[in-house]
């Protein structure tokens, strides 16, 4: 099993509930091929950089995740199948990519360096 994260938009015109339904339902599909779920994102509605289907905007959603091959190229089918998906993106993280996802979800580059904490104080 290797570790992979996908990102996708979807259609602006859903409503908050359809898009929570169309992301469970990717989910779904990743528990039923015995894929492990490691963290689920959802961005909510940003801009695009381009249009697509002449829609200016999105609701952006990410999934990471150890699968198989063969659960990509079935995730993959069903995002092809619904249209409320506007763009999808697999990737398959290495050792590098997993460690600093890692990091990222337990906030460890929000945080202020001590040391810079301590002389701001100072200087006040």
């Amino acid at each position: 099993m290797k570790n992979y994260e996908v990102v996708f938009i979807l259609t602006p015109v859903l409503s908050e509930a359809q898009m929570k339904d169309a992301v469970d339902k990717f989910e779904k599909i990743l528990k039923d091929q015995k894929a492990e779920i490691i963290n689920v994102e959802q961005w909510g509605l940003r801009k695009l950089a381009y249009p697509i289907m002449h829609k200016s905007t999105g609701f952006y959603s990410m999934i990471e995740f150890n699968a198989t091959p063969e659960t990509i190229s079935k995730l993959e089918t069903e995002f092809r199948r619904d249209e409320k998906v506007m763009r999808f993106l697999t990737v398959a993280l290495d050792k590098h990519a997993v460690e600093y996802n890692n990091k990222r979800r337990k906030g460890e580059f929000n945080k202020k360096p001590v040391a810079a904490a301590t002389t701001e104080e100072n200087k006040s």
